[in-house]
């Protein structure tokens, strides 16, 4: 009796072990008749259509807004939305615009307090500051140590 192979079919779990993007459309605003859209009709024109091939899971939407300076519009799964100008930006640059909206996850940015780039539910390794371990005026480092201190 020949031994087959067993087709094992991964199965999905929610978002579990698969990278979801948070971006889910992007809104690519220009004027036809503004010098400030020059780069956004070229980067429609030229690199849009290989951005799109590379992005299959985003909705991409070109509409035209007259009168106004071209924007990008990134809408996210979260109901969020962020919004770059690209006024007077070469195509080269638009596209790197397009992608920080694209890889932003859409919350909003966060000011780290205190200057610490680190937060922890434990402050400080050694514990929590207390009385009982001062260097006391005998020179001794508390009533749990017998030892005094010279110098």
């Amino acid at each position: 009796m020949p031994v087959s192979a067993l087709k094992v079919i991964s199965t999905a779990q929610n978002g579990v072990g698969t990278f979801i993007l948070q971006c889910k459309r992007l809104d690519f605003h220009y004027c036809d008749w503004a010098g400030s859209s020059d780069g956004m009709k070229a980067f429609l024109k030229y690199t849009l259509p290989q951005f799109a091939r590379n992005n299959p899971s985003l909705h991409i939407h070109v509409s035209p807004r007259p009168n106004a300076h071209p924007i990008i519009r990134g809408s996210y799964i979260n109901g969020r939305e962020k919004v770059v100008c690209v006024r007077n930006l070469e195509k080269e640059q638009i596209i790197k615009k397009a992608e920080l909206l694209r890889d932003a996850s859409g919350e909003k940015l966060k000011r780290v307090k205190g200057g610490r780039a680190v937060q922890s539910s434990n402050e400080n390794v050694r514990g929590i500051w207390s009385g009982v371990h001062t260097l006391s005026a005998e020179g001794s480092w508390g009533p749990l140590d017998g030892m005094t201190r010279k110098g």
